[in-house]
């Protein structure tokens, strides 16, 4: 099977030092092994996508000497395959709607009976409020949840993934844990209609035949969910490479905000491409 890597941006700002780091160790990981490298544009926020930021995306990794397969996929072009998948959900009951805002979340979770709120890969555990409505009561402005105390009924007993990169491993996926765990996450957003990351980059990997994904461990406890719904989906789980952050003088995550850190910022300032490896350590 042939190693397939991709870089997947999102166009709402300047790419940093940290978004270098993740599309060279995919290009270069592909490179080494005679792989394909592709990228793919993330621009389902339609509110803060704009093409000015794609157009930068693709002059950065080109000043640093990255290539790629065309045509390049974007999300926005992606809508009947992100349908399909909530459909084959639906139709195992396995989705409901809901209508909750975040305000509504924080007070169902401040409810006295409710104790401890618990966090797990996407933010609080949503606690439920709309598990008992049907798909059929769904208005145009709900959210779309996956009912994960149902959707444990479709999976094993365990789910796996392999872990590559500086601290390989296999880990395991309890599955009866993930309505503690994770909770209903979200499919489809609330108002926007625009679909969630965590299903979009399910589809997108398996439909681009993705098999090893570079990205950052901030997202390792992600996995579970991408893991969990590629399986219910049927679909192939790729390899996984969570990389180090790559941080400031503080310590701090790097983000789209720090211009100053920004590629398109440390090329005016003159750096060459070199000066942009030396500094990542790669």
């Amino acid at each position: 099977m042939t190693l397939t890597t991709r870089f997947a941006p999102s166009p709402t700002g300047l790419l940093h030092l940290g978004h270098a780091f993740s599309a060279l160790l995919a290009f270069q990981l592909a490179q080494k092994q005679g792989g394909r490298f592709l990228l793919r544009i993330e621009d389902v926020d339609t509110t803060r996508s704009k093409p000015h930021w794609e157009q930068q995306i693709y002059d950065d990794l080109t000043w640093l000497g990255l290539s790629w397969e065309t045509p390049v996929m974007r999300q926005s072009d992606r809508t009947a395959a992100y349908d399909a998948a909530i459909q084959s959900l639906a139709e195992r009951g396995l989705v409901y709607p809901c209508s909750c805002s975040r305000a509504d979340i924080k007070s169902a979770l401040s409810a006295p009976q409710e104790g401890d709120v618990h966090h797990g890969p996407d933010g609080v555990i949503y606690p439920g409020t709309c598990r008992g409505r049907r798909l059929q009561e769904a208005q145009h402005t709900d959210a779309l949840r996956l009912n994960m105390e149902e959707a444990i009924k479709h999976l094993p007993t365990s789910l796996r993934f392999r872990e590559h990169g500086e601290n390989p491993a296999q880990h395991d996926i309890e599955c009866a844990a993930l309505p503690a765990d994770v909770g209903d996450i979200v499919l489809r957003r609330r108002i926007s209609g625009e679909i969630a990351y965590h299903l979009a980059v399910v589809v997108d990997d398996a439909a681009q035949k993705v098999t090893y994904v570079t990205r950052g461990s901030d997202l390792f406890d992600a996995t579970k969910i991408h893991v969990t719904l590629a399986t219910l989906l049927g679909l192939p789980i790729p390899h996984y490479h969570h990389h180090r952050l790559v941080r400031d003088e503080n310590g701090k995550r790097l983000a789209k905000r720090d211009d100053a850190r920004s590629l398109k910022s440390l090329r005016e300032q003159g750096n060459l491409p070199q000066d942009i490896f030396d500094m990542l350590k790669i």
